[in-house]
């Protein structure tokens, strides 16, 4: 029996090539996806992990915690703290760190690096071993500054040129003095990263003689544990506490860990929608190979062979087919994970160096995944077979599905399919997060009930595009009785078709709704111009306020400042806004009171007055950070939304408790109304800054799409892999049709059918199975896309429902496109069939 399935596989070399390619493309996207991830996150690691070379331990500031109604505050590393690291026994060194963000500019006045990626930190001098100088001299005074060899290299500077940056606002114009290398990670990646002295970075990050950090070196045969334990006994415990330089390694090394595990689990779910699609398929190639094979098995039967053999038969074959498509998938998945790590360098995005990341895990994940995906598939098919008697094999008796065996799929089917509508339909009442888990389970099943009940489904549909079909006449006619022939296979190849059409057309829904809700947002709930803020959505510096508020046609400012709090012993951040100002820049709808913030009245979002219990008129005691009270009224309950939320109080009475205020945003009005010379002006008065966005209502709904707009362009990509695979389904059900169909198409070619009719036939039957699968597949997105959509409107007031027709016919048009390319070779194929040996086969 082994040697008579290893004879199958190769005497269908050419039918089992279509199953060969569907299982390799999701092994390759599935150790693509693992080499990809392994390798950056390795190669992060491994730069991270040089990144503390120069570091034995690390002193930072101890945090108090938040202790009944008393913000808790971060102790402040002196410079007799870091007296005192340097004078513990073990200690050869100790460099007092001061960072923060700092943007650079290129020549062409744009941002260098990725804004949070945009570092800023003090050189110690020529002792400080973390930054080698190439070339020029340490930095001395707010005039002169260092930058790393990359950001140099990338934006053609030299030592002698004066560079712009920005720390929180202003813009700076220093010298750059020299350049240094460095194995600092974020640089690595793209980054940048400038140094001052000492006393400059201070005083720029607002540090004013004191460090955010201090690397304390060992002396040689001091290990890092001991010099540990000698500064935890030297230094106050209120003020710092200490953690070895191997420790940060390996909580950077597991933080990036856990970053790259949610870009891997995501692409982990297109190759599992790929290989789930190429399931269909192979099922299908099985089933129709089994079929063709059927006297042959029976035979087998006939002398002696059991039903375990014959099933063990098509396993067999299932394993070769596995395997090969297996170790293949595994070698183009290398070359896809280098490819990606290649491409990131095309979006800003460079990877450290580092070598290719193979590891056995890998290896094995991608043969388990070819091989029993592909075994999974041939199982049902060949059991199948195997139980069909020899004498009905003989005779074909077993042809028809039994009208026992449709009742039962049909019934299966239907309870599938109305277990998930109801699932789904039950998740849309939920609220936020609660619904998703619902929503993802009724989904399946809903997919799954209609992947089973597609081919009962197939015939009214297809039935439909008989008027259409009659256009052509006898090759029309033909077509649609060959795609209904057969249900349960053209059920297969559509579903394949339908899987990925669903997911595209339900994130397509998605996101277009979501861009109409934010639009809707952006209108209804800012009246200001413009919103000026950090690229990096740091803090703004108190400058950029009052530089605004001097322009000629600037009419009403307002910045917005968070500051933790303690309320009825929890930990709450108020929003400090103008009170005179912000009911001009600003338009929430206001649910009890009135929108009133002077003083000690204020105003809060429903959510926060829900957990509060408060309503307009109630009163509540802050303890800001300074461990001052004061009690405030609410003057009125507003809708809160994605731009503004939490409790708004007047800055002139939240400032005084501040030790250091600072700006997230400043709202800004203006005479003329928004228009590219009022944002040139506005742009030109705060120093055409690098590190400072100015914003309209339309950038500001465009930033927050974003984020959906680039996993929606990520889903097309990744979904493509799926609809390759379908049309391989489709190319390889429609090339063994007409395998079983040689001898029916000698006849048509003998009775007077000539080869474009053939091909006209194939091709049409072709594009009915793929709009079949196209319709399908829009219905359930857009299915999908309404109930996530509701789900979603519990959060999002504004949340509006859009039909993208546009784009859901351009996807009604790739399914038309998919049937005419998968049709072509079969097409061909059964056109020059030689209709004398045909019609002689059996």
């Amino acid at each position: 029996m082994f040697r008579t399935a290893l004879r199958n596989v190769f005497a269908h070399k050419a039918r089992l090539l279509m199953t060969v390619l569907a299982v390799m493309l999701g092994v390759a996207f599935v150790s693509g996806t693992l080499v990809f991830t392994n390798t950056i996150s390795e190669a992060y690691q491994k730069s991270s992990a040089k990144g503390f070379d120069h570091v034995d331990v690390a002193v930072e500031p101890e945090t108090q915690a938040n202790k009944g109604d008393t913000v808790g505050r971060t102790a402040e590393l002196t410079q007799a703290v870091l007296d005192e690291s340097a004078k513990v026994p073990g200690a050869a060194s100790a460099i007092g760190v001061v960072n923060g963000f700092t943007a650079i500019a290129g020549k062409d006045g744009k941002l260098i690096g990725g804004g949070f990626q945009s570092q800023g930190g003090n050189y110690w001098g020529t002792k400080d071993a973390r930054y080698p100088l190439v070339s020029g001299h340490a930095p001395k005074g707010a005039d002169e500054v260092l930058i790393d060899s990359e950001t140099a290299e990338r934006a053609g500077y030299e030592v002698g040129d004066t560079v712009r940056l920005s720390v929180d606002g202003p813009v700076l114009d220093p010298k750059i003095v020299g350049i240094f290398t460095t194995d600092d990670g974020n640089v690595a990646a793209g980054g940048s990263l400038a140094l001052f002295d000492t006393a400059t970075a201070q005083q720029l990050f607002g540090k004013k003689g004191t460090y955010d950090e201090i690397a304390v070196k060992a002396k040689p045969g001091v290990t890092q544990a001991a010099l540990q334990a000698e500064l935890d006994k030297a230094l106050p415990k209120d003020v710092a506490e200490t953690t070895t330089g191997q420790q940060l390694a390996d909580d950077q090394a597991a933080m990036i860990s856990s970053q790259m595990s949610g870009m891997k689990q995501g692409l982990l779910v297109f190759a599992g929608i790929a290989l789930f699609v190429g399931t269909f398929i192979i099922a299908n190639t099985f089933t129709m190979l089994v079929a063709q094979r059927t006297k042959e098995l029976a035979l087998l039967r006939a002398v002696g062979a059991s039903r375990r053999q014959v099933t063990r038969s098509v396993l067999v074959e299932a394993f070769v087919v596995g395997t090969v498509a297996a170790v293949t998938g595994l070698a183009a998945g290398v070359g896809i994970g280098a490819g990606l790590r290649a491409l990131m360098g095309t979006f800003d995005a460079a990877v450290p160096d580092g070598p290719l990341i193979i590891s056995p895990s890998t290896v094995a994940t991608a043969l388990a995944v070819g091989i029993l995906i592909t075994m999974l598939a041939a199982w049902l098919p060949g059991r199948r077979a195997a139980k069909i008697p020899p004498v009905a094999a003989m005779s074909s008796v077993h042809a028809q599905a039994t009208t026992k065996s449709l009742v039962l799929r049909n019934t299966l089917g239907a309870l599938f399919s109305g277990a998930g509508i109801a699932v789904v339909l039950a998740a849309t009442t939920m609220s936020g997060s609660d619904g998703q888990a619902p929503m993802g389970l009724g989904a399946v099943l809903l997919i799954i009930g209609v992947f089973i009940l597609t081919p009962l489904l197939s015939r009214p549909l297809i039935a439909a595009a008989a008027p259409v079909l009659r256009v052509f006449g006898v090759s029309g006619k033909l077509a649609r009785q060959n795609s209904v022939r057969n249900p349960r296979r053209t059920a297969a190849t559509a579903s394949a078709l339908m899987i990925g059409l669903t997911l595209i057309t339900g994130m397509t829904v998605m996101a277009g709704s979501l861009q109409k809700s934010i639009d809707k947002m952006a209108a209804s709930a800012i009246k200001a111009d413009y919103v000026v803020s950090m690229a990096n959505f740091n803090e703004l510096s108190p400058d950029v306020e009052k530089k605004l508020k001097q322009l000629d046609d600037v009419t009403a400012t307002s910045p917005l400042r968070n500051a933790p709090s303690r309320i009825d012993g929890e930990t709450e951040y108020l929003t400090g806004v103008t009170g005179g100002t912000i009911g001009k820049l600003t338009e929430l709808k206001v649910d009890d009171g009135s929108f009133k913030v002077s003083g000690a009245q204020v105003v809060v979002d429903a959510d926060t007055a829900k957990l509060h219990d408060w309503k307009a008129g109630s009163s509540f005691t802050v303890n800001y950070e300074d461990r001052k009270k004061q009690k405030l009224t609410v003057a009125g309950v507003y809708e809160g939304n994605d731009m503004i939320r939490g409790i708004l109080v007047d800055n002139a009475a939240l400032s005084p408790h501040q030790t250091d205020p600072a700006d997230m945003q400043v709202m800004v009005k203006t005479s003329d109304g928004a228009s590219s010379a009022t944002k040139d002006r506005i742009e030109k008065a705060l120093g055409s800054n690098p590190a400072i966005k100015v914003q309209d209502k339309k950038d500001l709904s465009n930033e927050i799409a974003q984020m959906f707009t680039l996993m929606l362009n990520m889903v097309y990509g990744l979904l493509a892999m799926a609809v390759l695979v379908a049309v391989l389904g489709v190319i390889n059900t429609l090339a063994m049709s007409v395998f079983e169909r040689s001898q029916e198409i000698g006849m048509l070619r003998a009775i007077g059918l000539d080869r474009g009719g053939i091909k006209r036939m194939v091709r049409l039957e072709s594009l009915v199975i793929s709009l079949f699968g196209g319709v399908l597949g829009i219905g359930l997105g857009v299915f999908f896309g309404w109930a996530a959509g509701e789900l979603l409107g519990t959060r999002m007031a504004t949340y509006e429902l859009v039909l993208p027709w546009a784009r859901m016919a351009v996807f009604l048009l790739l399914a038309a496109t998919v049937g005419v390319l998968a049709a072509l070779w079969p097409a061909r194929r059964a056109a020059r069939l030689n209709m004398l040996a045909a019609i002689k086969s059996e």
